[in-house]
């Protein structure tokens, strides 16, 4: 019998952009500029029966106010007001180590934490410290994935493994080296987080990439994949658009609700 989950996506941020800022040269396009709303999320999966598990884990509150970049609500507030203790959290996969999604791994002191083998070894190499990479990332959280591997508590992805029954991560790289999608079995048929490998669902509407990427060939196969999985019946939910907040249930009745129920 098929494990399900239910898949919640929890908003801690947001902010306004511009579309020149988000997408790879955006002048190519030959189209006028315009603002653009990014939102922040982590994803929380609910097993039938035991702890729950959390896919990324926010920016850090502080690195946050640093970039301009103030939570609405802490990632730490926000799983308190879940009714979620960090500390019961058993699994955390790690899509990729950029500072917005490794931010609050300490929150999770007890998890085996889920990371793409490909994704530790760029961002401890010291290339990673070159600036138009070192920008994008945290390097207190990053070594303190590094000290938690030393310490055995991560689990490496190669290319695909299965998390838990129903749960299956799969690198693409492309926005990130080591960049996972993580596919969740659910009573409606499926729901693939896609992370930061389809930031929006325009971006894979356009095939217009996001600015921040590691390999732009890459970047377009993890469009083809997860593509794929989508027509093959499975919700597609993009990392940092604000449309996921109208398309699913709130968790909450409330003017700025704390995230939407996906299945």
């Amino acid at each position: 019998m098929t494990t399900t989950y239910g898949v919640v996506a929890v908003r801690y941020a947001e902010r306004e952009t511009t579309r020149s800022e988000v997408y790879y040269r955006w002048g190519s396009y030959g189209e006028p500029d315009g603002p653009l709303n990014m939102a922040y999320y982590f994803w929380i999966l609910e097993p039938p029966a035991g702890p729950r598990i959390v896919v990324d884990s926010g920016f850090a509150p502080q690195v946050g106010e640093e970039k301009g970049r103030p939570c609405s609500l802490t990632p730490a507030a926000a799983l308190a007001r879940l009714g979620i203790d960090g500390a019961d959290v058993q699994q955390v996969v790690v899509t990729h180590l950029h500072y917005d999604h490794i931010g609050n791994l300490g929150l999770f002191p007890n998890a085996e934490l889920v990371v793409a083998r490909r994704e530790l070894d760029f961002w401890t190499d010291p290339v990673a410290r070159r600036p138009h990479f070192a920008e994008h990332t945290d390097p207190d959280a990053v070594a303190g994935l590094a000290r938690a591997a030393a310490a055995g508590r991560v689990r490496f992805v190669d290319e695909e493994l299965e998390v838990a029954p129903g749960i299956v991560a799969v690198r693409v790289g492309g926005h990130s080296p080591g960049q996972l999608v993580v596919s969740v079995n659910t009573a409606g048929g499926g729901v693939l987080l896609a992370s930061d490998a389809v930031h929006y669902y325009d971006e894979l509407i356009t095939e217009r990439p996001f600015a921040v990427l590691a390999d732009l060939a890459d970047v377009y196969r993890a469009y083809d994949f997860v593509r794929e999985l989508a027509c093959g019946g499975r919700a597609l939910v993009p990392g940092h658009d604000p449309l996921v907040m109208e398309r699913y249930p709130r968790l909450e009745r409330s003017v700025d609700p704390l995230g939407v129920r996906i299945a």
